[in-house]
């Protein structure tokens, strides 16, 4: 299968043998991560595996994601990283204040994503599963107590890898006249969501497990129903970040 073929195969896995990966493909895993595209070169990304069976429990728990990170061949936090910078400019004499900004900070997050999709379609590419899991947003003052995480970070989410089980069906994205527009934002075209709707309401109501009547609009009207992890955007300014 080529490379485009397996990015269109894409499905979240959730249901894993639990044999631990080899090292030898963890490597090959950690090596594609690290081969990400970074702006500047500022490579502000780290990795950390959860090999600590209390502290993986823990994080399952947190996340709400306990039966498929407890069971995964292997699970890594993924965290947005500038402490090393920090620790550059401190030990030059520098100030810290370009490193604080809210452009720093989304510096962090875009290579750390990279990083992650990057790891996510290399594991595909071998034939196993893969899961994000946002979940540990749920409480980030604790992940950082477990990591033992530094000013200058910020974990983002989890990712779990395995041998599937099973693997649920992909589930058709929208339409890319509802994703792609030329030259300037479509917003008619962008949020006509009928047709998307009715794809979306057929795949919920026929799917092998936990069919249920649902469309993307009511899912979404559901999701953004109220706020949430409202405690987050103070978590990043404990960690040294200005958000401005």
């Amino acid at each position: 299968m080529n490379v485009i073929d397996l990015m269109n195969h894409h499905v979240s896995v959730r249901n894993f043998k639990g044999e631990p990966l080899s090292e030898k493909t963890k490597q090959k895993l950690l090596i594609a991560a690290h081969a990400g595209s970074s702006s500047n070169f500022v490579q502000a990304t780290s990795i950390i595996e959860i090999t600590d069976e209390q502290i993986r429990n823990e994080i399952a728990e947190i996340s709400q994601s306990a039966a498929y990170v407890k069971q995964s061949g292997a699970f890594y936090i993924f965290i947005a990283d500038l402490y090393r910078q920090a620790t550059l400019l401190e030990a030059h004499h520098q100030s810290l204040a370009p490193i604080k900004n809210m452009e720093s900070l989304l510096v962090g997050v875009v290579d750390t994503t990279i990083a992650a999709e990057n790891m996510a379609v290399a594991a595909e590419s071998l034939d196993l599963g893969i899961c994000y899991i946002g979940g540990i947003r749920n409480d980030l003052s604790r992940i950082k107590e477990l990591l033992h995480l530094p000013k200058y970070t910020l974990p983002l989410f989890g990712l779990t890898i395995g041998e599937p089980i099973t693997k649920n069906g992909v589930k058709p994205r929208l339409p890319l006249k509802n994703f792609v527009s030329e030259n300037q934002y479509n917003p008619d075209e962008f949020t006509d969501l009928k047709q998307y709707d009715q794809v979306m309401e057929n795949y919920y109501l026929n799917r092998p497990s936990h069919p249920k009547k649902m469309d993307w609009s009511t899912s979404q009207l559901k999701f953004f129903a109220d706020v949430k992890r409202p405690d987050v955007a103070d978590f990043i300014q404990k960690q040294g970040f200005s958000l401005k």
